[in-house]
């Protein structure tokens, strides 16, 4: 397995990625090819470094890349980094598409979204059928039932992004926050001992956290706070209201007991296109981003899949 530092065209600007390709690489033969969507806030080093490498390994093409504003990816003229909007998630994907396109030695293009990333890829889908097959991986596809099971959370949420997006626009300066409430440099027992749900929030810091297995001490150009007018955004989840026209095969992996079941369980009863479903007894939502026993089970079901 090989990565190749690579980049290409999206709203007029260079992003960039890595593309894993397989041991024994000959550009002269054809390989099935994979864009990655990631969790948000992530950056290509994190979790699909790890699933990068894993579908290498089974002979896949896998682009892991930055999107617009994230990581080593510039963000527009005027604009400030750290913002994952969901719209423009949704058109780097489709250019990431377009991209592979235009490699020679890549022959069907699918699609692997993991927690955010599985909604975008599924969006990216609905009307992109370059894309041949899906796979969702802890998706937060049907996010409704999750993001605005109480609207006294919400509203506060969007009433805080109001006043940032207000605050940046007149001040022409980045506004950031750490939308986890975990920032860099919370020690684990300052951010799990506040927390209201002390299990979900050690899962969080097992792999965001500054001493985390790919927090801002382990991935450089990675950081958990992002641009204040996020959940503007972040709030609308398009393919969960577009499912009954996905017509690509389409794998959702998740676990049962994880708090995101339902972003996967609502989708999978709205999809129309008979799609196959792994859900596990043994692994929560973060389990499946790094942990490698639950990683084993997710990437032997993708490749599988991806390969029928």
């Amino acid at each position: 397995m090989s990565v190749k530092r690579i980049t290409f065209k999206s709203f007029g600007v260079s992003l960039v990625g890595d593309l894993y390709l397989p041991d024994g690489f000959d550009e002269n033969n054809k390989y099935k090819a994979i864009v990655g969507a990631s969790p948000f806030p992530q950056v290509k080093e994190q979790v699909l470094a790890t699933y990068g490498t894993e579908m290498a390994n089974r002979g896949f093409i896998f682009l892991a890349f930055d999107y617009l504003g994230m990581g080593d990816s510039p963000a527009l003229a005027g604009e400030h980094k750290q913002s994952r909007y969901m719209f423009r998630l949704i058109e780097n994907t489709w250019d990431a598409v377009s991209y592979l396109g235009t490699l020679p030695f890549v022959d069907e293009i699918y699609g692997l979204g993991v927690c955010q990333g599985g909604s975008i890829i599924s969006s990216a889908a609905v009307t992109d059928h370059r894309i041949k097959k899906i796979a969702t991986v802890s998706g937060m596809m049907a996010a409704d039932g999750f993001q605005w099971s109480g609207r006294e959370i919400t509203d506060a949420m969007i009433d805080a992004a109001n006043a940032s997006k207000q605050k940046q626009y007149e001040t022409a300066e980045a506004d950031y926050t750490a939308p986890f409430g975990l920032t860099d440099a919370h020690s684990k027992e300052e951010f799990v001992g506040a927390a209201e749900f002390p299990a979900m929030a050690e899962e969080t810091y097992s792999y965001y956290g500054k001493d985390g297995f790919r927090g801002p001490n382990s991935v450089e150009n990675y950081t958990n706070m992002h641009i204040g007018d996020q959940s503007m955004q972040s709030l609308f989840s398009l393919c969960e209201h577009y499912a009954d026209k996905i017509v690509q095969p389409t794998l959702v992996v998740y676990g049962k007991d994880a708090p995101t079941a339902i972003c996967s369980t609502v989708f999978i009863e709205k999809l129309t296109n008979d799609p196959k479903v792994i859900a596990v007894d043994e692994f929560s939502h973060v389990d499946f981003y790094f942990k490698p026993e639950a990683v084993k089970v997710s990437t032997e079901a993708v490749a599988d899949f991806f390969n029928s």
